[in-house]
């Protein structure tokens, strides 16, 4: 069975990605993990998640995987045994000095080793079995035919997860000091920059003229990675081994968690139904350009790599907006909360793990909370009851079509 894995990077995000269906999630602390700039989680935070996602059946994935200096050493191990006390199904560790950690101080813990660890070969891959890891998160760069052959060396003792959609780097699975040199923040302890999605232009250094690599003046984005996507290929990730498939975005927004994992979800579901038979349909590929995302590409997956980067924009693209959140219903509609403006008029579409996914519905009424009528929906975060016939479900998402110009 695929394990559908998502990003948590705080406490609604791992709300909406189990209620969108993912098996487990991935998420951090506050230190130690690589995304300083999510909101991450306190120690009463751990132990409310892990409680949540074991009362659904799920798992929760802790990362711990920084390139550790001695410094980061000094608090880490009371961190760690808490994790083993709070019964996390998993640490992520990049590092052999964290990995050694983790095996003193949560000896019931299982050992993940994270994509930063640049896993490429099947020798690597024995000897960290070896060494009492039970999942191996493969290197981005590396092809389906490579995980297959890793997958063949090492047999089934040890899963295989891998990256199946989400934002990429430029660099050899982030190890990058870009961010370092140019802002002081350090890519490997989570503070990443992104400077390759920066504008660049060419400048002939002696007579300090620019001279643009494009036809324009507006310079090239040539370090800029598209967004993978692999949704019409899960079929060939999972005959070439792959365990867990890994959406990326712990610091995207709960929309994007929940149109990712939702389309994921819905297609996993197809594909155990009929392994040999498993043809995308294309509404779930359309689902995928809802949220903001990049151009799409395959990474490396299918070796033709000559298309991964953005060189015209480093601007994401979205075809639909957030407008609210379901998070209550009553007899004749649901309470919203709002989260972008629309009126009486509007037509919003429903995402929802729920068979009345992407109904529409043609706003006619909405009241606030003591039944006053709203003809404008304008305060971001308030209240309001929309009143429809669609069955809608607290933690449902109302969004709206972007009109072009």
């Amino acid at each position: 069975m695929i394990e559908l894995l998502a990003p948590a990077g705080n406490m609604e995000k791992l709300d909406t990605a189990l209620y969108f269906g993912a098996d487990a999630v991935y998420l951090a602390y506050k230190e130690y993990g690589l995304r300083a700039f999510a909101d991450n989680f306190d120690k009463d935070e751990l132990k409310i998640a892990v409680d949540k996602c074991h009362a659904l059946g799920k798992k929760v994935y802790v990362t711990l995987n920084i390139f550790a200096h001695n410094k980061d050493f000094v608090n880490m191990p009371p961190l760690i045994s808490y994790l083993n006390e709070i019964k996390v199904d998993g640490i992520l560790v990049s590092d052999l000095g964290v990995l050694t950690m983790v095996k003193k101080y949560a000896p019931n813990v299982e050992i993940h080793l994270s994509t930063q660890a640049n896993l490429t070969n099947k020798y690597s891959a024995k000897a960290y079995a070896d060494l009492g890891v039970k999942r191996l998160v493969m290197a981005r760069e590396l092809s389906l035919d490579e995980i297959k052959e890793i997958r063949d060396y090492i047999g089934d003792s040890v899963e295989i997860e891998a990256f199946v959609h989400g934002a990429m780097c430029i660099s050899y699975s982030g190890r990058c000091l870009l961010s370092n040199f140019m802002t002081g923040r350090g890519s490997n302890h989570g503070e990443c920059a992104q400077s390759c999605r920066w504008e660049y232009s060419l400048v002939e250094k002696s007579r300090g003229e620019q001279m643009p690599i494009e036809e324009d003046s507006r310079g090239t984005y040539i370090l800029n990675s598209k967004d993978m996507n692999m949704i019409r290929h899960i079929d060939l990730l999972a005959k070439a081994g792959v365990n867990s498939f890994k959406i990326e975005g712990r610091i995207k927004t709960s929309y994007y968690v929940a149109s990712v994992v939702n389309a994921y979800r819905r297609a996993i579901d197809l594909y155990e139904k009929n392994p040999n038979g498993f043809v995308l349909p294309e509404d779930i590929a359309f689902d995928l350009t809802k949220p903001s995302h990049r151009k799409y590409c395959t990474g490396f997956y299918m070796k033709d790599t000559k298309n991964n980067e953005c060189y015209d924009t480093s601007k994401p693209r979205q075809n639909y907006d957030f407008m609210a959140v379901v998070t209550d219903k009553f007899d004749g509609g649901a309470v919203i909360e709002m989260r972008n403006r629309f009126k009486v008029g509007d037509e919003l579409e429903v995402l929802s793990p729920n068979s009345y996914h992407n109904s529409k519905i043609k706003v006619e009424k909405m009241t606030d909370l003591d039944g006053v009528e709203v003809l404008d929906a304008l305060k971001v975060q308030q209240k309001l009851k929309l009143y429809t016939t669609v069955p809608l479900t607290k933690n449902d998402i109302l969004r709206m079509e972007i009109k072009k110009n």
